[in-house]
């Protein structure tokens, strides 16, 4: 660890407890069908809520930090998320349900713009793939810690078990409140030279793009623990697995982000996407063994393109890096929550397998979206270069 790398570290660490109850909605949603009846497609809707209230909230968030550099304190962020997150298992009704889910996706939106404008504006571009994916795989991590927290609490005790998980969010919050200071409202230093024109039609496309991988994300990820389920394994299980996923996704991060600085962020994230479809048709399509290890396969190619795409955004806009964050993180994860809907109203029209085929669609329809994004080839350009005598 640098001393240049530190401060991304400590809010990579934030982003860890943030993200960790992120995960805790896809992970309960079997016991919500068996124990409160609800639907594929009303299960959905409760993941669709928080992933579309966190969505329109985050990019405005990204511009008040760009433009009054004003954040809410981490602690605070975190507090949210875990008191109205762990008491879903004590709701009995569906529409207070979809209101306690809709304030907890308050609290993870407040964090994500401004800590990640914080983070681009602490690295280079020559850098910049490998220092943001540092940042985004404390997300990934307390993604992939979240369903087996909250497998092993539903498990032992049930849907009101995961008032427990309130716990830890909560003494880890007053910590950060003690450790970290209140968010600085001066750290966004006044311009002196106007900023740059971002290219909208770039942000559209790419904010698009990724909306349609976002639905591949969270759409496997609702829906996996019930399809694992279903298969035979227990909850606890299947929640370990969809969590071995995503630390495979951790990996693929790091790995996404230095190949993207080496040989170019576009030149990556097609590739990736392109050789992460049929490792999950081989998932939906075989049992056994190798259908778990396809599964791993997954999880690390499409999320190893993740942080690329978000430092694409910043070079793109880089005077707006608050805003993009937020309408990447946010704005983008919305979409692909929507896309969680849809998987669902299949899923109850004909099967889930058939509903999960949605899955390898939505990347496959993001392939030539982010082909016609206005960014430079790496690779490619080196290679067109005229050679010298």
């Amino acid at each position: 660890m640098t001393a240049d790398t530190k401060p991304v570290w400590g809010l990579s660490a934030a982003h860890l407890v943030t993200d960790l109850y992120s995960p805790v909605l896809p992970a309960i949603l079997p016991l919500l069908i068996v124990d409160q009846g609800y639907s594929f497609f009303l299960a959905g809707l409760i993941v669709t809520i928080y992933n579309l209230t966190s969505s329109f909230v985050q990019p405005l968030v990204g511009w008040i930090f760009d433009t009054r550099g004003f954040a809410v304190h981490v602690g605070t962020s975190v507090a949210i998320s875990a008191i109205f997150i762990s008491i879903v298992g004590l709701l009995n009704n569906y529409y207070l349900v979809l209101a306690s889910v809709a304030v907890a996706a308050l609290g993870h939106a407040f964090f994500h713009p401004s800590a990640l404008g914080t983070v681009s504006r602490l690295t280079r571009d020559a850098s910049r793939g490998r220092i943001t994916s540092y940042f985004v795989i404390g997300g990934n991590l307390g993604y992939a810690i979240g369903p087996i927290c909250a497998g092993i609490v539903v498990g032992l005790m049930g849907l009101p078990g995961l008032v427990i998980l309130a716990v830890p969010g909560i003494a880890i919050a007053a910590g950060l409140r003690r450790i970290l200071p209140a968010p600085d409202r001066d750290a966004v230093p006044a311009k002196s030279v106007p900023a740059a024109k971002p290219s909208y039609r770039a942000i559209a496309l790419l904010v698009t793009a990724s909306g349609l991988r976002a639905w591949a994300i969270f759409g496997s990820v609702a829906f996996l623990p019930t399809i694992l389920t279903m298969r035979g394994f227990d909850l606890v299980t299947a929640n370990l697995l969809v969590s071995a996923m995503l630390i495979a996704g951790v990996v693929g991060q790091v790995v996404g982000g230095t190949l993207s600085d080496r040989y170019g962020r576009k030149e990556f994230t097609i590739v990736g996407l392109v050789t992460a479809i049929p490792p999950f048709v081989v998932f939906l399509t075989s049992g056994g063994i190798l259908s778990l290890v396809a599964l791993m396969v997954f999880g690390f190619i499409l999320w190893s393109t993740f942080a690329v795409t978000v430092a694409m955004a910043h070079e793109i806009a880089p005077g707006n890096v608050g805003l993009v964050s937020g309408l990447m993180l946010g704005l983008a994860v919305g979409v692909g929550g929507m896309g969680v809907s849809v998987t669902g109203w299949i899923a109850d029209m004909t099967t889930l397998s058939i509903g999960l085929m949605t899955i390898p669609l939505a990347i496959v329809l993001s392939v030539p979206l982010f082909l016609s994004v206005p960014y430079p080839w790496k690779s490619l350009a080196r290679r067109r270069l005229p050679s010298r005598g």
